[in-house]
């Protein structure tokens, strides 16, 4: 999976709602489309952005293609956001540790 793909697909809130839905488990595209003020062919366009962004999966059931959220693909999403929420940490800890010897020089009366 590309995740300059998978976040244009994801910059699309309609994109995000359906993703938001299929997180409460599988539908079809028929129920994708319910609470939206939209064609079914534009919501299988959608459907079709986020499957190619490795996003969702799509199986045939008789006249059916039920879609589901595609659990490699919200990993790999997962893992890029882990490591920078790492980076974030690391950033507040030496923040910490600055403004605790600055209060503890104040405390002191050093400047």
């Amino acid at each position: 999976m590309n995740l300059d793909t998978a976040f244009s697909a994801l910059a699309d809130p309609t994109r995000r709602a359906i993703l938001a839905r299929l997180a409460l488990g599988e539908a079809t595209v028929m129920e994708l489309a319910a609470p939206f003020e939209m064609t079914q062919p534009a919501v299988s366009r959608h459907l079709k952005v986020l499957e190619g962004a490795g996003l969702i999966s799509r199986r045939i059931e008789g006249a059916k293609r039920p879609c589901r959220l595609s659990p490699a693909g919200m990993a790999e999403i997962d893992q890029w956001l882990a490591m920078l929420r790492k980076a974030l940490e690391a950033n507040y800890g030496r923040l910490d540790g600055v403004l605790a010897a600055m209060t503890s020089n104040e405390k002191k009366g050093t400047p």
